[in-house]
């Protein structure tokens, strides 16, 4: 290829020597046009033999050990196969930081050319905010390119996409339920020994949590994400698991922000029910932004605590090589669908999000990252990450193996996704999620219901503007 387009070059030269001034103009135009040719051709030919340069990873590093971090394992061992090791650097660069800590660090690294990173994985109710922003980068002619797009699921396509433009690739979904140790609903008689636990109303879950308590004051019967600390665990896991089961959702059909309603009474009223009767933990222990991991990793394990409101993901960490094994959690931990309040249609609910891996658009290096990221998301690879980490997949064809199927939880999880809500796909979710937050741990730490709704549509009315609130 080179070597002909040598050729060319030195003919063009050859004939504008021997012209006159129109042969000249003549000789220079195709010059041009063939430096134009010879830099696409260039192109061209490192696309088909490979790639050049480095991808610096980034991801959330929440303290876990490299090698019982699924995140880590992935990219190094996806690394290993891909045919352009050796030609392009792998430079691994995760943020060590709360959820919360993570998306400003993030945002500023994706601002500054300089700083900004090759790939990063974005939250999906995140990634509205930094597409609006400008930090990511459209992928629509990669994917029009990739054969496999279409094994994604359609839900997990839309919620990686902002005004149908696609931002991600989504490598991980999620639902929530109710996660229960055995040990304890059967001593408390919630449960006969080896039944499954099947609340059917918010009734039913503060019932069993009062029975827990009288049959052991030392076991904490209930543990759900409660404040600041725990940041979008608060809002998704628990407030709006809650408000979603009332039939409300964050925005009415006109897309106005609801401040104000029955719903948000109710499922206020249900977490101000679990601390005022003592159902939760202490306030030292669920304020924090460890809260979540010492109740699935400490609590839930040892039979210290009932019930935990979380999702599939805390699995992980459960298993033989994961960062808190449980022996024989497939059998001592049971899980159920959350119900709605009043066990109305469709009778459960669940809501659903997950991660995908991005382009930043101050990346320098992205026809070699994306098709790193198709490596990554290669039917091996991707199946040892799900496996590993306890996530439900985003491929309807993964979802199909037997080894998928086989894991504790994966095929119940996985058919929560039929009735499974979702966060807002709107850039300004996110700062309102903040105001969530803080009116969740206002309730829990004493203050009236109305109160903290009334600050909530204060806060929500100054990110969002007054007409664009509503109250029903």
């Amino acid at each position: 290829m080179k070597k002909w387009i040598f050729g060319l070059g030195m003919g063009l030269c050859l004939l504008t020597a021997c012209g006159g001034g129109a042969n000249k103009e003549e000789a220079k135009e195709n010059s041009q046009t063939a430096t134009e040719a010879a830099k696409a051709a260039d192109k061209q030919e490192g696309k088909k033999d490979g790639f050049s340069g480095k991808i610096t990873f980034t991801y959330r590093d929440n303290g876990t050990a490299k090698e019982k971090m699924g995140l880590y394992r992935w990219v190094t061992a996806s690394y290993e196969t891909w045919e352009h090791k050796g030609e392009v650097e792998l430079d691994i660069a995760p943020i060590t930081a709360s959820e919360g800590d993570y998306f400003t660090k993030i945002a500023l690294q994706l601002a500054d050319p300089s700083t900004c990173p090759d790939l990063v994985c974005e939250d999906t109710f995140q990634l509205p905010n930094d597409a609006a922003a400008g930090y990511l980068t459209d992928l629509s002619s990669y994917l029009k390119e990739y054969d496999e797009w279409d094994q994604y699921y359609e839900s997990m396509q839309s919620i990686t996409s902002v005004e149908g433009v696609c931002y991600g690739v989504p490598y991980c979904t999620d639902t929530r339920g109710l996660f229960y140790n055995r040990g304890v609903l059967e001593k408390a008689g919630v449960v006969q020994a080896g039944e499954d636990w099947e609340p059917k109303s918010w009734d039913d879950i503060l019932s069993a949590c009062q029975k827990i308590k009288d049959s052991d004051p030392d076991v904490i019967p209930f543990w759900c994400n409660s404040g600041k600390a725990t940041g979008e665990a608060t809002s998704m896991q628990t407030y709006e698991m809650l408000l979603y089961g009332t039939g409300e959702k964050l925005l009415d059909e006109d897309g106005k922000w609801i401040v104000e309603s029955q719903g948000i009474k109710d499922s206020l009223e249900f977490i101000r029910n679990i601390y005022k009767k003592g159902y939760g933990p202490s306030l030292d222990l669920v304020l924090t932004g460890q809260g979540g991991l010492n109740a699935e990793r400490e609590y839930l394990p040892s039979g210290k605590l009932g019930i935990l409101l979380d999702g599939l993901w805390i699995t992980a960490p459960w298993k033989e090589e994961g960062a808190a094994p449980w022996k024989n959690y497939d059998k001592e931990c049971g899980l159920a669908a959350m119900p709605t309040n009043k066990g109305q249609a469709p009778g459960t609910v669940t809501l659903s999000g997950g991660w995908a891996l991005s382009l930043p658009e101050n990346g320098d290096n992205k026809d070699a990252t994306f098709d790193f990221v198709k490596h990554m998301m290669s039917e091996k690879n991707y199946l040892d990450l799900v496996l590993f980490e306890g996530d439900i997949c985003t491929r309807k064809d993964i979802a199909e193996k037997e080894e998928y199927k086989a894991q504790p939880f994966f095929e119940f999880g996985t058919k929560l996704l039929d009735t499974a809500g979702y966060r807002p796909q709107n850039d300004l979710y996110s700062s309102v999620s903040t105001g969530i937050q803080e009116m969740v741990e206002s309730v829990v730490t004493g203050t009236s219901i109305d109160d903290a709704i009334s600050q909530y549509a204060a806060n929500t009315a100054s990110i969002v503007g007054d007409d664009n609130v509503v109250k029903k």
